[in-house]
């Protein structure tokens, strides 16, 4: 028998079936595309140019600079790759202690990603079906004979009796041979003896008809009832003569029952014993079980600890953070933010800006854009709704009141999200109305005084009086950053009873614009703010002319701010009751020191 022959008969059906690898995608080429990566605290997401190649995946800073190397690379050969169970644009790839935190466009480019991913992992050949059936035959004939060979004496202490058995068996078999071959001697020894006594009475009955008077009366035996009996020479072989017959097949059923009986013995043996390795490989199962849970568990708790920070400890419904740290947080960095403007605030109040002011008249006028008409309902609405009175039945709440500034809340949520509506009254004197909307609503100004914007720039200037103006704010960890598009536009509502003040108006409101496009790096939030200001001149003593002195400015300011993503009610609500009475402050102080020594604008 030949090697090969040996092989398949040793093995099973599967091993005699000739082997087909399965058909792998060939030419599996580049996969590549701007994808957000979570960097840090500060950073947040930031879009970054991923490129699949070779099993391999590879990050960029951009598209441009992929000929100067790449900032990072992940081998897919042992990554572990986990879509986000809330998140259905963003996917975790793994590798020991390295994690990638991952969010695609939409949850069809992750769906890409995850397959392209996988299929270049299968066609690298790591852990793919085909690896293991390529050497099937081979593992499963190496891992019987190692586990045999490995297989301590000691584990058979308990089975004597099977030892004992088997050891019989052998025995019976060597008894079993030796009759075997004994019978198989008789048997050809009989076989010859026959053929010569057939030769010999052919040769006498032909004797007989040629010559029958010439026959001796001594070949014959006279038998009792007279007949006569041949008689010849003992022709047969010496093995006939020294072999019992009989005692040899007595002992060949005897041994061939005592098989029987040990084979039958053994069975029982060894399904005893399988029942006794069944319980304890289940035992063992159970066991390797709980271990695994125990593991997974606690390499959840190690990766939690690991990666503190990810964006699972962002804002929102599932984050891994609670509340109270998470309010901590915030407010930790919002003090971080105060220390750092009061830095700042010296070097910024050097820096003189100036920038034209246009005549009143333009501001009496919505102007002609595309959202005029938008522009003149949102006017109106706030005419006819923010200025009326916090009493009633809008069950305004003051939250803060600190001298002549009153801060107002209304408490509204929305799918969980708080949209809690404000509403501020604030006196100040020596400005008027139109200076205060003037550098509330102008952007050359608007770094002096607000210290939450990180960037803006104007996307489009409708009229003179009217912008679409898109800012980022800064970030404020663990709650993710914000940008915010919004119209601008300063109005002049002329009054309709001479005895009471003109009214000046900055309405900011959320609009959609192509050049601003949402992106993964900041949640959108939704804004509808007002300004509202009105002069209120005293008469001056005697022939004196108007000063700064004379005129009030009284403001209502209102807010109402969706946020665009979850965090804790208590959180927002904190903030903004801390927050919004420091930006009054702030402002007006900025208007007045600009307006200080300078003509009054009515």
């Amino acid at each position: 028998m030949s090697d090969n022959q040996s092989w398949n008969s040793s093995g099973s059906e599967e091993d005699l079936e000739p082997r087909e690898e399965p058909l792998h995608p060939t030419g599996i080429g580049e996969f590549s595309g701007v994808l957000s990566k979570w960097t840090n605290y500060i950073h947040g997401w930031q879009d970054r140019w991923v490129v699949l190649k070779n099993n391999t995946l590879s990050y960029y800073k951009s598209q441009d600079e992929t000929e100067y190397g790449c900032r990072g690379s992940l081998c897919l050969s042992k990554a572990v790759i986990t879509p986000h169970e809330f998140d259905e644009c963003r996917l975790d790839i793994s590798v020991n202690d390295s994690v990638w935190y991952l969010r695609t466009q939409d949850s069809d480019h992750r769906h890409q990603w995850v397959e392209s991913i996988e299929l270049h992992r299968a066609d690298s050949g790591y852990g793919s079906e085909s690896s293991l059936r390529r050497h099937g035959s081979m593992l499963s004939l190496t891992s019987a004979t190692s586990g045999y060979s490995a297989t301590s004496t000691s584990s058979f202490k308990k089975g004597h009796s099977l030892r004992e058995k088997l050891a019989e068996m052998e025995t019976f078999r060597d008894i079993l041979c030796r009759q075997v071959d004994t019978l198989q001697k008789y048997f050809d020894s009989c076989a010859d003896v026959s053929k010569d006594e057939l030769q010999r009475d052919r040769i006498v009955e032909d004797d007989e008809d040629d010559f029958p008077n010439t026959r001796s009366e001594g070949d014959f035996l006279h038998n009792n009832n007279g007949s006569k009996e041949k008689l010849f020479q003992s022709s047969s072989p010496k093995g006939i003569n020294g072999i019992d017959f009989k005692g040899e097949a007595i002992t060949f059923k005897a041994t061939t029952a005592g098989i029987l009986a040990t084979l039958s013995h053994c069975i029982d043996l060894m399904v005893k014993r399988e029942d006794s390795w069944q319980k304890r490989l289940d035992k063992e199962m159970e066991k390797r079980r709980r271990i695994e849970e125990s593991y997974k568990s606690t390499l959840n708790e190690l990766k939690k600890k690991s990666h503190f920070g990810g964006p699972d400890y962002e804002e929102g419904p599932n984050s891994l953070i609670n509340e109270d740290e998470f309010f901590d947080a915030v407010e930790a960095a919002l003090d971080r933010q105060d220390k750092i403007e009061e830095q700042c605030q010296t070097e910024k109040t050097r820096i003189q800006r100036s920038s034209p002011v246009p005549p009143g008249d333009v501001y009496s006028t919505v102007g002609s854009h595309r959202f005029t008409d938008k522009v003149e309902e949102m006017v109106q609405n706030h005419m006819t709704y923010s200025l009326q009175d916090v009493g009633g039945d809008a069950n305004w709440q003051l939250v803060v009141e600190e001298g002549e500034m009153k801060v107002y809340r209304r408490e509204v949520e929305e799918n969980g999200i708080v949209l809690d509506p404000l509403k501020a009254t604030h006196s100040v004197r020596g400005v008027t109305g139109h200076e205060v909307c003037h550098y509330f609503w102008d952007t050359t100004y608007r770094n002096d005084w607000e210290t939450t914007v990180e960037n803006f720039n104007v996307v489009e200037t409708l009229s003179e009086n009217a912008a679409i103006v898109y800012q980022t704010h800064k970030r404020v960890w663990p709650a993710s950053q914000r940008d915010v598009l919004y119209l601008s536009a300063m109005r002049k509502v002329l009054s309709s009873n001479e005895n009471d003040p003109d009214t000046w108006l900055v309405c900011n409101f959320s609009v959609d614009h192509d050049e601003a496009q949402l992106t993964n790096r900041c949640v959108r939030a939704k804004i509808n703010i007002a300004m509202i200001c009105q002069t209120l001149v005293s008469p001056p003593e005697g022939d004196k002319e108007i000063s700064r002195d004379n005129i009030l400015c009284k403001i209502t300011y209102v807010a109402n701010v969706n946020p665009g993503g979850w965090a804790p009610a208590s959180v927002l609500r904190a903030v903004a009751k801390r927050e919004y009475p420091k930006f009054l402050k702030r402002f007006t102080s900025y208007v007045q020191e600009k307006t200080a020594g300078k003509p009054i604008l009515f």
